[in-house]
């Protein structure tokens, strides 16, 4: 057994996969031209917030972590930080994003013709939910997960699939959207974080309880080896291959596939605890001030009311 470090052997395209960082950094490019020199073109535009700048930039910094740097092979080749993959990219950056995306831009890209119908579809709270944990329940049966290992194109439009739905789930709580749309109270959205964790916990729970590893992808090395061809250029695999004796996860850690497998069910359960944790205490803070202010909006304007009647009445006196 090697240390995870031995991942270097597959070279630098697949361990920091440059095309990647060069499509965020154009991502990255537009985005900032948009809201900047091209805004005015948006209706509800503002200068951008320093927040959203810095958080924008802390989003693609975390996503060319997770998908761009050696993480995404250990992910392909170590069940454990693919699990840690899926935590970080659809309970932590997605919710992120809300935050670092001007409201009216948001508003402004749902409400497109061709996208409008769809989304306001896809986001209602009870589809949304489903949609998501569907997907993602879907995504990690054995059969799905080692099919779609074996083809980049399947696989990046199915990753694509579970981001746009994980934006959908999130958009009912996090959106501060300007659009005439019926939003959830802070009571509801407490519940709809409760509800996600709760749909997420079978899939956690058959990963951690398995008593056999589930997934041929991280076992079988004709299989492993398919799915090392998602990150790894083939010339560079077959090379690497021919000089060594890898035949599947086993030459980069000491865990067995099965205590690899727990271990990333693990992961997620954790980290979703540690990310809802976090949301709920802004949900839930953040509902207690908006009642707060509202309650002494509505303490204001029956002052002044009652000011303005006081003063009718002494116009008689």
């Amino acid at each position: 057994m090697h240390s995870l470090s031995s991942v270097s052997i597959f070279g630098f395209f697949a361990n920091w996969s440059p095309f990647y960082i060069v499509a965020l950094l154009f991502v990255t490019v537009v985005y900032f031209l948009t809201v900047t020199k091209w805004r005015h073109e948006i209706p509800g535009n503002r200068p951008l917030k320093r927040s959203e700048v810095i958080l924008f930039i802390v989003s693609m910094i975390l996503m060319y972590i997770v998908k761009g740097s050696p993480i995404d092979l250990l992910s392909h080749i170590i069940f454990s930080f693919h699990m840690l993959q899926m935590a970080v990219l659809y309970l932590m950056i997605v919710p992120i994003l809300f935050f670092a995306i001007p409201s009216y831009f948001i508003d402004y890209l749902v409400s497109r013709p061709y996208i409008k119908p769809v989304f306001d579809v896809v986001s209602r709270p009870v589809f949304a939910i489903i949609l998501f944990n569907g997907l993602f329940s879907v995504y990690h049966l054995p059969v799905v997960l080692d099919f779609l290992k074996q083809s980049a194109t399947l696989h990046s439009l199915f990753t694509i699939l579970l981001f746009v739905a994980a934006f959908n789930m999130w958009y009912p709580v996090f959106n501060r959207t300007e659009l005439p749309r019926k939003q959830l109270t802070g009571l509801l959205k407490l519940v709809y974080i409760f509800m996600i964790g709760v749909l997420l916990t079978p899939s956690c729970g058959l990963i951690i309880f398995a008593q056999h590893p589930m997934y041929k992808t991280y076992t079988d090395p004709k299989a492993w080896l398919g799915a090392m061809a998602l990150c790894v250029p083939q010339g560079t695999l077959d090379s690497v291959m021919s000089a060594t004796n890898i035949s599947g996860p086993q030459y980069f850690t000491n865990m067995s596939s099965l205590e690899d497998q727990q271990t990333g069910g693990v992961i997620m359960k954790v980290l979703q605890e540690i990310f809802f944790g976090f949301m709920l205490f802004y949900v839930f803070f953040n509902w207690r001030w908006s009642e707060g202010r509202n309650e002494e909006e509505t303490t204001q304007r029956s002052l002044e009311a009652r000011q303005k009647e006081q003063a009718y009445y002494n116009q008689f006196r």
